[in-house]
């Protein structure tokens, strides 16, 4: 099975890892695009992946494809390869606030989606990502993808309906509680006496 990622940033990045880090697939079966070519070279380097600047070879060549974009790109993305993706390639969205019904127009035919919400955590192995597959999607399918997402966290299979719930309390509550931990921390060291460091060699 080829995995393919367009896109590799943090998030991007953090599945990579959790998929050649857990043995689901070995280097030589993962392909990664990404205009920035620091970022390949980085990702390459990091994990030993095929990279490539052309988002169609990726698509053309992967079983299941990571469209790891920011929100503004994904459409120029999805223009770019929908001629490219088969109708048996699983599709896996990380974009923030992008509806499965939404993604599924932008193709133009009949594809294969899972829509996926994972949260900053997953970027040192404690993730928690919510997955909902549409019709196409088989369990076996689902399965891969849940697989893929406990690598490195946890995956669990939501109802659409509820992403905004995930969005909010799974998705920004740990940035909302390590923003806390840092204002608080600095606000400790601001108002904190300095202490002097007793040496008990002194006498």
């Amino acid at each position: 099975m080829i995995f393919g990622f367009i896109g590799s940033g943090n998030m991007g990045g953090a599945i990579i890892g959790g998929i050649i880090n857990s043995d689901i697939a070995s280097p030589e079966n993962v392909i990664v695009s990404d205009k920035n070519e620091q970022a390949l070279k980085n990702i390459n380097e990091k994990y030993g992946v095929k990279v490539t600047s052309d988002n169609k070879e990726t698509a053309d060549k992967a079983d299941v494809l990571f469209l790891c974009v920011k929100p503004q790109f994904l459409y120029g993305v999805i223009d770019e390869i929908k001629n490219s993706v088969s109708d048996n390639t699983v599709i896996v969205s990380i974009v923030a606030g992008q509806a499965i019904e939404t993604i599924e127009k932008a193709f133009e035919h009949n594809i294969k989606l899972v829509r996926v919400m994972p949260n900053t955590p997953a970027l040192v192995g404690e993730g928690m990502a919510a997955l909902t597959p549409n019709s196409n999607v088989t369990k076996e399918e689902t399965d891969v993808v849940v697989n893929v997402f406990n690598s490195f966290g946890k995956g669990e299979v939501v109802s659409e309906n509820l992403m905004d719930a995930v969005t909010a309390v799974s998705g920004s509550s740990p940035a909302y509680v390590f923003k806390q931990q840092e204002q608080t921390h600095e606000r400790s060291q601001q108002y904190m006496p300095a202490y002097p460091v007793h040496n008990s060699n002194q006498h």
